[in-house]
Parts: C-alpha cells; sequence; structure tokens
C-alpha cells in the first residue's frame, strides 16, 4: 500500500508509513503530557503535528526521534 500525498506526487512506503504512524503517536503523547490544552482543536492540533512529521519525511528524514523532535519544535513545544 502506497500513500500518496495530494499536493505532492511522492509516496511512502508501508515501513515508512508505519515509521511516520508511530513518530506522530510518540509525538502527540509527548504534546498531551506537556498539558498544552487545544480548547475543542485537539484534532486539528494533532493533524498540524502530523503535517509537520510528512513534511520532515519528504526532506528524506527517516530516524524516529529526529521527526518526533522536529515536529515538536516546530510544533513551538
Amino acid at each position: 500500500m502506497l500513500v500518496y500525498l495530494t499536493k505532492n506526487p511522492q509516496a511512502f512506503d508501508p515501513e515508512t508509513v508505519t515509521l511516520l504512524s508511530d513518530a506522530l503517536d510518540k509525538a502527540w503523547e509527548n504534546v498531551q503530557a506537556s498539558g498544552a490544552r487545544f480548547e475543542g482543536n485537539a484534532e486539528d492540533a494533532r493533524n498540524a503535528l502530523a503535517k509537520h512529521i510528512v513534511d520532515l519525511a519528504l526532506l528524506g528524514e527517516r530516524n524516529s526521534q529526529r521527526l518526533i523532535d522536529g515536529a515538536l519544535a516546530r510544533f513551538k513545544l
């Protein structure tokens, strides 16, 4: 299964999709642990975090911890 991005004709292989999904879950756990409040916009916040992770992956990053740290830094946490 390949995941195609609408704005970018690149695709991720299943292994990379799993890596990105796991990185998002771990990054989101960090966001929740930080005590951040989103006033009903948690889904939008998680989507923004996911976008940061995908953006890093599109630049070639495949290290899970760097994906997490980079996304959190861009997310301002």
